[in-house]
This record gives C-alpha cells, sequence and structure tokens, in this order.
C-alpha cells in the first residue's frame, strides 16, 4: 500500500493561530556561521530547514524554510514517542501473561507452557532469563508438552532485514514482532587472554542448535578495524564462525549482530535459555493462541517513560516500531502498521491542526525513505511537550550534548547545556530538541539536511546550537 502524506483542514484555536501567524513573514536570514559550514560541505542553502523559538513564545528566533517537507530519519521518533506520552502516559507498561497448562507432578508439567507477547520492546535476556525462571519457581522442570507462543497481538507483514540498506546483520534492522526477544540478536563479547595467545568469544544469549567459535587468536598491532579483522561469518544460521583474529591492544569489545534467521530465534533462544536453567522440553517452540482463562503470572515490563529514555538517548529502531505498533494494538485494536499511522496521524492532526500539511509517516522510527515532516510541526511538537505533563519524560529522553546517548562525542562549549534528539541517514543529517543559552533562556531547535553530503554538513547544525546558546 504507498504511503500518502495526510492534511485535513481545520479551524485553528487562537492560541495555536497565534503560534502559526509570525511564521507568514519571510525566511530570516542564516547565521553567518551556519551559512560558512554549508558553503564547505558544499550543501546549498535550500537543502536546510530550520526554526528556533524561545519554548513558550511564539515569535521565531529564527525560520529557515519552517513548512518544507523533509525527511527527518530519526527525528521521527518524537512524533512517536511524543503521541505516547499523551495517550498512553508516562506510567504505562507492557504486560506478558504466562499460562502453565496441564497437570504438574513431582516437576514434571503433562502439558505446555504458553507466552502471549504484547509488544514488549525491552523483553532481553535478563528478563526472559527471570520469565523461566519463575517458571522453575513454580515446580516445572520438565516440559512434556510445547512452548507455545502468542504473536498475535501484531499483524505485521514479512519482514526482510536486508531491504533497507542490505545489512540484514544489523540489529537496527530486525523487523517488530509481538514477542520481541532480545531484539532477535546476539551479541559477543570478545575478551582478550594474553597468556594462551586468544580472545575468548562469549554469546549474551545460547540459541539452542547454534555453534560459535569459543576463541579467536589474539593480534599485535593497533585496535583498528577489530570487526573487520575478525573475519566473521553470521550467514549460516546453524554456526558462526570468526575466521580472522582480534587485536589484544582493543581489550573487551562487544558485537552486537542480527540473526541470521529472525524467523527461527524465539524457537532457539527459548530452548537455550531453558536447557542452560537445567529444563526439559520434549515438545517444540510453536505458534499458537493463548487460552481465555487467566494467567499463571505476567511480567511488567519498565515504564514507558524509562522506554522512551532508551528510544530517544539511544535512537533504538526497534524500540520504536514497537512503540509504534502498540499505538496501533492500544487505540484502535490491532498492532498493524496501517492501524499505527492512523493513530499517529489524528493524533497530530486534533493537536496540531494545519501544521500537520506534508507529513508523511511511515514505522514510527524514522528508518524510512519516505517519511517526511516540517520544522514548523517538530517544534510544535516540542512546544508543546514544553508545556504539557509529561515535559520532564520527554527533554530527559533527549541525548545531553557531550555526556550521553548519541550525543556523548559532541564535546564543545556546549557540553551539557542541550538536549537533542539526533536523526542520520544517508543524505539525511538533523538534531532537534532544547537548547539553553548563556541569558538562561530555553530554545526549542530543528534543523535538519537533506543533501547527499549532509554527514559532511554536521558542522552547520553545530554552529545553529552554538549560535542559538550565544543568545
Amino acid at each position: 500500500m504507498p504511503i500518502t502524506p495526510f492534511f485535513r483542514r481545520t479551524a485553528l484555536p487562537l492560541c495555536l493561530l497565534a503560534t502559526a501567524l509570525p511564521a507568514l513573514a519571510g525566511p530570516t536570514p542564516l547565521p553567518p556561521e551556519v551559512d560558512a559550514a554549508l558553503a564547505r560541505a558544499q550543501v546549498p542553502r535550500d537543502s536546510l530547514v530550520a526554526l528556533v523559538q524561545e519554548v513558550g513564545q511564539p515569535a521565531n528566533r529564527l525560520a529557515w524554510q519552517p513548512h518544507q517537507p523533509v525527511n527527518p530519519a530519526s527525528l521521527q521518533k518524537l512524533l512517536t514517542t511524543s503521541a505516547a506520552l499523551d495517550l498512553l502516559g508516562p506510567a504505562w507498561s507492557w504486560t506478558t501473561p504466562v499460562w502453565i497448562q496441564g497437570e504438574l507432578t513431582d516437576g514434571v508439567l503433562k502439558g505446555s507452557l504458553v507466552i502471549k507477547g504484547s509488544g514488549d520492546p525491552k523483553l532481553v535476556v535478563e528478563r526472559l532469563w527471570l520469565l523461566l525462571r519463575r517458571v522453575q519457581q513454580l515446580g516445572v522442570r520438565d516440559i512434556q508438552g510445547d512452548i507455545v507462543l502468542d504473536r498475535s497481538a501484531f499483524a505485521v507483514p514479512l519482514h526482510d532485514p536486508a531491504a533497507f540498506d542490505g545489512e540484514p546483520y544489523r540489529p537496527s534492522n530486525a523487523g517488530p514482532d509481538a514477542l520481541m526477544l532480545n531484539y532477535k540478536s546476539v551479541t559477543y563479547t570478545f575478551t582478550p587472554q594474553p597468556a594462551r595467545n586468544v580472545a575468548l568469544v562469549a554469546a549474551d544469549i545460547p540459541l539452542a542448535g547454534v555453534r560459535v567459535d569459543t576463541t579467536v587468536p589474539l593480534l599485535k598491532g593497533p585496535c583498528d578495524d577489530w570487526r573487520g579483522d575478525l573475519r566473521a561469518d553470521f550467514t549460516d544460521p546453524a554456526r558462526v564462525r570468526f575466521a580472522g583474529g582480534y587485536a589484544a591492544s582493543c581489550g573487551e569489545r562487544q558485537w552486537p549482530t542480527a540473526y541470521a534467521d529472525p524467523k527461527a530465534y524465539n524457537e532457539r533462544a527459548l530452548t537455550g535459555l531453558w536447557r542452560e536453567l537445567g529444563g526439559k522440553l520434549s515438545g517444540r517452540v510453536r505458534d499458537g493462541a493463548a487460552p481465555a482463562t487467566p494467567p499463571t503470572f505476567e511480567v511488567t515490563s519498565e515504564p514507558l517513560a524509562e522506554t522512551i529514555r532508551d528510544i530517544n538517548k539511544f535512537s533504538n529502531n526497534v524500540m520504536a516500531q514497537q512503540l509504534f505498533l502498540t499505538l496501533g494494538a492500544t487505540q484502535r485494536g490491532t498492532g498493524s502498521p496501517d492501524q499505527s499511522r492512523d493513530v499517529v496521524r489524528q493524533w497530530l492532526v486534533d493537536r496540531f491542526g494545519d501544521n500537520v500539511a506534508g507529513t508523511v509517516v511511515e514505522n514510527g522510527s524514522g528508518l524510512s525513505r519516505d517519511s517526511r515532516v516540517t520544522a514548523q510541526l517538530l517544534a510544535r511538537v516540542l512546544q508543546a511537550a514544553w508545556a504539557g505533563p509529561a515535559m520532564s519524560e520527554l527533554m530527559s529522553s533527549l541525548p545531553v550534548s557531550g555526556i550521553d546517548g548519541t550525543m556523548r562525542r559532541t564535546r564543545n562549549a556546549n557540553t551539557g547545556r542541550a538536549h537533542l534528539k539526533t536523526g542520520s541517514l544517508r543524505d539525511v543529517t538533523g538534531i532537534a530538541g532544547y537548547v539553553l543559552a548563556n541569558s538562561g533562556r530555553r530554545y526549542v531547535v530543528v534543523g535538519v539536511i537533506n543533501h547527499p553530503n549532509a554527514a559532511a554538513a554536521r558542522p552547520a547544525l553545530e554552529a545553529l546550537v552554538k549560535w542559538t546558546a550565544a543568545d
């Protein structure tokens, strides 16, 4: 189904009209330092959209093509997380119900273990281990039936992890799932053992039936392209090989990778963890329907406010798509892409009226070539969040310049003074968030560049933040 822009004319309330009026004036000039940085990167001015406003104030300090729709990359996550905070609330959480079905005698379950997913974005290995440990605490050691997985909460099409950028082993390319276990990925840890002249290789989750090289030779020299030196081969779902070596100077490093056969991931992960805990399984792990009876117990996720910190600070695409589909499931009864788009679209129209013109919502994460949004709308979302009850939750979810998340390496005079969501794709780079200026005023700042040289033009966005902070 093609993705099309949506636009619906509505009468603007007077308070929104007052905010929109200043943008009717001509564009304000770009700061000279921003202009110069664009020129050095050989990026034309028309490739930039930008808007700077003091929080709570309608006047634009800077407005450069604020109504031009652009690909926002991961800035799209601001729409998803803001809508979720508004519609679900910061304390909302996911529950994963579990049923122990059948006759249980002396640790032997003559029946099945049933797990129903509700879209929890962070059912990672530690929490999955605790879920299975809880099953054992209730007396189950030997399951003589099946482990049944109910994944019906989401209705999503088949996903090709290589479709977006040809990188199927990037964890960020994993497709959404109502029962998303450990992001369908494996994190390999490499630990040098100089006395043995090898590095130990450890996987964070044991996948049943998958063999992994347990050591690789140590290499001398600097720690440069250490992943390339390993000469990894992840193509065989049953065998992970490292044909190269690992530089001792690297110390301990971790490499998260998506599993080669995502359809089999849940089966291998649950079987492997259950056996590692000493459990037995006579049947298999399969999809099925959960019973209508109350569950034996439930596993509850962290609150939404904590989840969006991971989504925004680390730009986690998988978690963002899980949250996006959760909006469809909770607000429309079906966690499908179409229903979820409808929820976010309607939320934007209800809150921001005509400012949604040209907006295209695809999957909620920004991992898309088709998403579109204007600087004006992003600024309006940030202004509304600032004035809303979940201001502290959204703001604290944004990376802090030079401190954490995707901004931790951006150390300059503004270190610690800017909370900025970042976005980057091929041909796209952007920032959006809040900047504390020298005067003590705080500003909403949005800047997005769409151009083949966008990555080289990042200094222009840094110059925009610096100019804003200097008042």
